[in-house]
């Protein structure tokens, strides 16, 4: 196990790196007997010992420190619990069915994850937290009345999917990476109806996790599974077939196939993975206590296929990849997008509200750049509920010198929170270095003389306002060494940095 990480040991820690990850006893057998075999430099291994000690030195457990060992859990408690409300993206609400704030009667929740809540990833993507909220705990501490029937089904499967899923782990080497979906339970239409005619609306919960090590896979990760299709399609039919409502919460940690089910439900609430307080975070967006005020920052396609790197990766040969071509330059997620003119599911950037927003004096302290540029826009609620909205600041830039996308997110700013009719001015400063794009053959970053255009919006497609200015003559913000020029000394380039 692990051997991908032993042969270059020796080399690494020659190299000058003190730290070896992920740390495993492979890595320490190796090492060890190389200097017990005189196969590494012992000067090497002695400047990474004497450089871990001084960092140890130099800690506050060893200055000691006196700190006072009584965090206020309960107010980071709090912390985590907003933090997650803010970046909650809310991508459909039909009929403004969220916030949702009859508390009456049942709420049917389906989704084996909506028992097993992901509040973060694997290995480095996951932190060790003092307790987790789960969904079903959130929504119950709002006054939301849960379906026991599902839950006293949906429990023992996810808990015996979850010892087989640990179980399967164990055999293959105990990679936490490693996780597969859970399967979802088997739903007969005859239960579906039954809770369809009881409870007053249904939640889907739609769960991804993954680590470090392993890639996310196409089928049944990106896309979905056949039996998550036939949850959403069994549950939509049944409670749209007597006028009830379907709302998706997304528990996921990066982007899924959206596009082919998302028309048959009425409301899809992001929650990414949100933390100890996940469940309780939701249930403020969900009753409303909180308006999602969160922005994608990927693009959410219609199908892999769209994604500008799917014909290069994983690489090749197909059945065991040796070698992948970064082809796609510059254009990566909007970028690629926007200029190629690829219709997403969901764009980069966007986010709805339970209220509405206006843009309006979009101003530029100047249209001739010099050294910097003040841009100004106003935002006003215009809706009937107090919200945040996040704006965003692109733009478009001349491409004689090197190719560059049709525009590029610079700024970005969130409003304080906004009551109906309120307004606010957000201010952005572009400078050069903002405008500028590395030119290989100048090995400078370079902003280009032209004509530029400002774009501000609510998305990288949505967007609301346009001001043009220009620059008058090339400035470079930059200039670096081309390292990769054989008839470059090396002594030089150390000695002038």
């Amino acid at each position: 196990m692990y051997t991908e990480f032993v042969s270059d040991v020796i080399a690494q820690v020659e190299a000058g790196n003190d730290l070896m990850m992920p740390g495993t006893e492979e890595q320490k057998k190796v090492l060890t007997q190389a200097i017990v075999d005189g196969k590494i430099d012992p000067e090497a291994v002695n400047s990474s010992l004497r450089r871990i000690l001084e960092y140890i030195a130099a800690t506050s457990t060893v200055q000691k420190y006196e700190y006072s060992n009584k965090p206020d859990l309960k107010g980071h408690a709090e912390v985590t619990r907003s933090a997650a409300t803010e970046g909650m993206v809310l991508l459909k609400n039909d009929a403004a069915v969220l916030p949702y704030k009859t508390k009456t009667g049942s709420v049917a929740v389906f989704g084996g994850t909506s028992y097993s809540f992901i509040a973060g990833g694997t290995g480095s993507g996951d932190v060790n937290e003092a307790y987790t909220v789960s969904l079903i705990e959130g929504l119950e501490n709002a006054g939301y009345k849960i379906d026991k029937e599902l839950q006293g089904k949906y429990v023992p499967f996810v808990k015996e999917a979850e010892a087989k899923e640990m179980q399967r782990r164990k055999e293959h080497g105990g990679l936490l990476s490693d996780v597969q979906r859970l399967p979802e339970m088997p739903l007969s239409q005859d239960l579906v109806a039954k809770k369809a005619e009881s409870s007053d609306v249904a939640i889907i919960t739609i769960g991804r996790n993954a680590g470090e090590q392993h890639d996310r896979k196409i089928n049944n990760d990106f896309y979905l599974g056949l039996d998550e299709v036939k949850m959403i399609n069994t549950v939509s039919d049944a409670f749209h077939a007597v006028g009830k409502r379907v709302i998706v919460i997304l528990n996921i940690g990066g982007v899924i196939e959206t596009a082919s089910w998302k028309d048959k439900v009425d409301a899809i609430l992001v929650a990414w993975q949100p933390g100890q307080e996940g469940g309780n975070s939701v249930a403020d967006v969900f009753s409303g206590k909180a308006n999602p005020s969160g922005k994608l920052t990927m693009t959410f396609p219609v199908d892999y296929n769209n994604i500008p790197s799917a014909a290069d990766f994983p690489g090749v040969p197909a059945n065991d990849p040796k070698e992948v071509f970064y082809k796609e330059g510059i254009y990566i997620g909007y970028r690629y997008f926007n200029t190629f003119k690829v219709q997403p599911s969901y764009e980069f950037g966007y986010g709805s509200s339970y209220t509405t927003f206006d843009y309006s004096d979009l101003k530029l302290s100047t249209t001739n750049f010099k050294d910097e540029l003040e841009v100004s826009v106003t935002v006003t609620n215009t809706g009937k509920v107090a919200g945040k909205e996040v704006v965003q600041l692109y733009v478009s830039a001349p491409a004689k010198i090197v190719d560059k996308p049709s525009e590029e997110l610079k700024a970005f700013a969130k409003t304080k929170v906004l009551d109906p009719g309120q307004s606010q001015t957000l201010k952005f400063t572009l400078n050069a270095s903002d405008l500028a794009s590395f030119i290989d053959d100048e090995s400078a970053w370079i902003a280009e003389k032209g004509a530029y255009k400002v774009k501000v919006g609510a998305s990288s497609l949505d967007i609301k306002l346009k001001e043009d200015f220009s620059l008058d003559k090339d400035i470079t913000t930059e200039k670096v060494h081309n390292t990769f020029d054989l008839d470059v000394d090396m002594d030089d380039v150390l000695e002038n940095n």
